[in-house]
């Protein structure tokens, strides 16, 4: 009889700490908006409307103190991812479609092979054989991809006057990882792959991105891309050599011309009002 009330205090205690251990709430109230967030459409463009449009292709560095919060965590935790995970997880679980580093024009989609080649990559090390002190032996590690190497973004997007609206507009087109790899004794940025951005937009919305004047008030990946908050600056312009800033100009020059190409854009628009 003892034992058999024994056992139902425990299964009792078992079934009450498992009940506490469930209603247990991380802070004082439960997130209901970011989980369902939709993604504001784009407004309808006709090919008549646009009376003007240049192609721009930026470097986003975030280890500049305004792309942190795309930059960090490094490591996954409850409640926040960076960039990197984000785009990383949707690659890996298929609801994102990535493309080849090469192809910034969407038309060459990589296998699974090549995404599991990219998450994890395998080294060849040698090291001492335990059974013959003095014999090297080789050995293969696989080492899964670290997030802070992830350093860089490319963004690929389109500046567009659109006289229907009388404004000057923009759109992000495709977004590419770069990250920072040894090779041959030193650190290089290699391109990973090209995501479509239209298509991570419903992903970017429920992602969560830390507000440092508000924790109560947290934007998301979508938010970051669509008010343009982030640093990055010009390498490319579409032109008719298909040649990058840097074919033709370097150091300081590069820098210079990349701010002449942007202010160029803000011109236009000013000079198409009348005061």
């Amino acid at each position: 009889m003892k034992a058999k009330s024994l056992l139902l205090s425990l299964v009792l205690f078992f079934l009450i700490g498992t009940s506490i251990g469930q209603n247990v709430l991380d802070g004082v109230f439960v997130k209901e908006h970011y989980p369902t967030r939709k993604v504001i459409p784009y407004t309808h463009l006709r090919e008549a409307d646009v009376m003007w449009s240049k192609r721009i292709w930026r470097k986003m560095d975030l280890r500049e103190k305004i792309n942190h919060p795309l930059y960090f965590p490094t490591e996954k935790i409850k409640d926040r991812r960076s960039l990197s995970q984000v785009v990383f997880d949707a690659v890996n679980e298929g609801s994102l479609t990535a493309y080849a580093p090469t192809d910034d024009e969407f038309t060459t989609v990589m296998t699974k092979a090549q995404i599991d080649g990219i998450m994890s990559r395998t080294d060849t090390i040698y090291t001492e054989d335990l059974d013959n002190p003095g014999n090297m032996v080789m050995k293969i590690s696989k080492n899964e991809i670290n997030f802070g190497d992830i350093h860089e973004y490319r963004i690929k997007e389109d500046w567009f006057f659109d006289k229907q609206k009388s404004i000057l507009d923009v759109r992000i087109i495709g977004l590419q990882p770069i990250i920072a790899l040894e090779k041959d004794g030193e650190i290089r940025p290699t391109p990973l792959f090209w995501i479509y951005y239209p298509e991570a937009r419903s992903i970017f919305a429920n992602a969560e991105v830390f507000n440092r004047a508000n924790d109560a008030e947290r934007k998301t990946l979508e938010d970051i891309f669509w008010k343009r908050m982030f640093g990055s600056y010009i390498y490319k312009e579409q032109n008719v050599y298909e040649r990058r800033i840097a074919d033709y100009a370097q150091g300081l020059d590069a820098l210079l011309e990349a701010e002449k190409i942007k202010d160029d854009i803000f011109k236009l628009e000013h000079d198409l009002w009348e005061y």
